[in-house]
């Protein structure tokens, strides 16, 4: 069986986000770039598959700017066999939306022909969770969100997902789609060799023109801003204080 996992270029979790001074989005420049944590969690399911011997070959794909090629070889050194860049915008900017990346996967798809397709859940820039769910949708797949357990037993897919009332285990026909969620594992990391080999992987260039795909924007962002600062706490003497302060908050 192939696995395929579509990966995103995102700003690194660890850096703190900035809002350009006009509104008109987030500043990226000189800004960490890193692959999106969702789907390192999908990378590393894939490999965990490959290595219990229920997957053949892992293959990772990125749509977006060409710097995203340096996602891939992340991906490649954790153990993934080669990868597909889709050149789909030339400004770090432009963030590419679900349906145009769910169009570009499902051509994909056909081509490869994989039993199973990873997705993360959503990406933490945009924070859409839509991609995996349109994907399936498109394909007319199976699918399975938020899983935060999968096995695979013959042509079923097993998969547990933690919903409002506690968590839900439920199987699926495969082919299918799954997104996966945090609970899931703990992606490893990069060994030197491991990068040095990546390097050598292939890692093939396409456009979202090969695939007769239109990227272009059907939404418009209007304006961004920064979240509004916390106010700071008060500190009290005593209990009789803290009821009295929170009387005068109508908290009480």
């Amino acid at each position: 069986m192939k696995v395929l996992v579509p990966v995103k270029r995102v700003i690194d979790y660890n850096v703190k986000v900035r809002v350009k001074a006009d509104g008109s989005g987030v500043d990226l420049a000189n800004v960490k770039m890193s692959m999106n944590p969702f789907d390192e969690i999908s990378v590393e399911q894939a490999i965990r598959l490959k290595e219990a011997g229920q997957a053949d070959e892992v293959v990772v794909v990125s749509i977006g700017v060409k710097q995203s090629q340096e996602t891939l070889r992340t991906a490649l050194a954790m153990g993934a066999d080669r990868a597909i860049l889709v050149i789909a915008a030339d400004d770090v900017h432009q963030d590419i939306e679900p349906l145009a990346v769910a169009k570009i996967l499902k051509a994909i798809v056909d081509e490869e022909q994989p039993g199973l397709v990873l997705c993360g859940k959503q990406a933490i820039d945009n924070d859409m969770n839509a991609t995996g769910q349109m994907l399936s949708a498109l394909m007319g797949w199976s699918q399975a969100t938020f899983a935060s357990e999968v096995s695979i037993e013959g042509d079923h897919a097993v998969v547990s997902r933690e919903v409002d009332g506690g968590m839900q285990t439920i199987k699926v026909t495969m082919p299918t789609v799954i997104t996966v969620d945090l609970r899931l594992n703990e992606p490893r990391y990069a060994s030197l060799p491991n990068i040095m080999k990546a390097k050598k992987k292939p890692l093939d260039e396409k456009t979202a023109a090969d695939y007769g795909v239109d990227v272009s924007p059907r939404l418009e962002i209007v304006k961004t801003v920064e979240p509004e600062a916390r106010a700071a706490g008060i500190k009290v003497g005593s209990v009789e204080e803290l009821v009295s302060k929170l009387k005068e908050a109508g908290a009480v």
